[in-house]
């Protein structure tokens, strides 16, 4: 099957380790994908929880089959396994199996922060657990 002939959306976090994971693998395969991101959009987040019928990302629909809570590894396992896709000795660009790393988490919660309040001036202040 041709890259051509996929269809592909892709449930994702602006910033997030497994999402940039299956980013990555798409890139290796230089594959299309419509990308719906889930934190600046809530009806995507609202739609990938009905379609995959959980909340956790990302997801990932290829041609009507839903690979939900899935990492860049995976995803490309069972594309190899469908044979979507031709095996490739490259390297992807960004780790496809890991989570999100401290900067990430920091990115978002600044995000989620700036959009509540809105305001310059504004403290974000982190606590850890």
């Amino acid at each position: 099957m041709a890259t051509e002939d996929l269809k592909i959306t892709a449930y994702l976090k602006t910033f997030c380790g497994w999402s940039e994971g299956v980013r990555a693998i798409f890139r290796k395969y230089e594959v299309d994908f419509e990308e719906k991101d889930i934190i600046q959009n809530p009806a995507f987040r609202w739609e990938m929880e009905q379609k995959s019928g959980q909340p956790l990302s990302p997801c990932v629909e290829v041609n009507g089959t839903m690979l939900a809570d899935v990492s860049g590894e995976e995803v490309e396992k069972w594309m190899l396994e469908q044979g979507l896709l031709s095996a490739s000795d490259a390297e992807p660009d960004a780790p496809i199996d890991s989570a999100c790393t401290d900067a990430q988490h920091a990115a978002m919660a600044a995000e989620a922060l700036q959009g509540q309040s809105g305001g310059e001036g504004s403290t974000i202040r982190f606590v850890d657990n």
